[in-house]
């Protein structure tokens, strides 16, 4: 996670952090009425950027996608203790992606993200599925430490909300955004400081990468589970019956495990855009 902290002395990746937070935020507010469960999320095709942001701005993806989500939980009437969790979802939404595109061994393209080809469109839904993972788990654990709702009831609508904008939108979003960003010089790799892309050797990354995308996954399909299996929690139920039966200290002890595991592996691992980076 070294270069989550390196990037902010370098003005070129605040400028991003800012560009990013502002359009995430501006695409979020918009869509608060056409909520799907109350105070807690609604339809988001903005769910595209955390995965193509993530890709092509790396850290600063991030951490714009983080602070953009709570811009829009502030003016969109949904800002509560949640957001402290809507914070760290959205941030490792996006940071997943940047630390999985091309250190996904056989899974990955070998390739910059242009989504000119199918093995791009199909490492890009790979990697959309564990972000959209990762971020459901975070939000819904949140809410269950905080006693508000059963991790099952608001793990996979999350999920399906955050996987489906991403793998129907991320593509074309890519397609059109990431060679005018190549053009003007703002990936990643242009604007980081060169130790914070070379520690990690490739096949550290990839290990950390399949430990990234495994823990994102395991850590939803196991909440659900012991929510529903362990603690009798609703499969996607009713919120307004559900309301006040989280708490459960098994779910509260898997994430906080999860939450841990998911830090070491980020720090163990750095992303790579194949070509841009061979070119340096």
């Amino acid at each position: 996670m070294r270069e989550t902290i390196t990037m902010w002395r370098d003005t070129r990746m605040i400028m991003l952090v800012a560009v990013v937070a502002a359009l995430f935020a501006a695409v979020l507010i918009p869509f608060k009425a056409l909520t799907i469960v109350p105070g807690v999320t609604e339809i988001r095709p903005a769910n595209a950027i955390p995965v193509a942001f993530g890709i092509m701005f790396g850290p600063a993806g991030a951490w714009g996608v983080a602070i953009g989500n709570l811009i829009g939980d502030i003016f969109g009437g949904t800002f509560g203790p949640g957001s402290a969790f809507g914070f760290a979802g959205n941030f490792f939404f996006a940071l997943v992606s940047y630390k999985l595109w091309g250190n996904l061994a056989p899974l990955s393209s070998g390739e910059e993200p242009t989504m000119d080809s199918a093995r791009q469109v199909a490492e890009l839904w790979v990697i959309a599925l564990a972000g959209a993972a990762v971020c459901a788990a975070i939000i819904a654990w949140g809410l269950e430490v905080l006693g508000q709702f059963p991790f099952s009831v608001l793990g996979p609508v999350i999920a399906l909300n955050n996987f489906l904008a991403a793998a129907v939108l991320g593509p074309p979003l890519l397609y059109l955004t990431y060679p005018r960003v190549r053009e003007m010089g703002l990936l990643y790799p242009d604007v980081m400081d060169a130790p914070a892309l070379s520690d990690a050797s490739s096949s550290r990354s990839t290990l950390a990468a399949f430990g990234l995308a495994a823990v994102s996954i395991a850590w939803l399909a196991i909440g659900v589970g012991l929510s529903v299996g362990l603690g009798g929690g609703a499969f996607i139920g009713n919120t307004a019956e559900t309301f006040g039966q989280g708490g459960s200290t098994p779910q509260i002890a898997l994430g906080a495990v999860a939450f841990v595991a998911l830090f070491g592996l980020s720090a163990l691992s750095k992303s790579r855009l194949p070509a841009a980076l061979s070119a340096r």
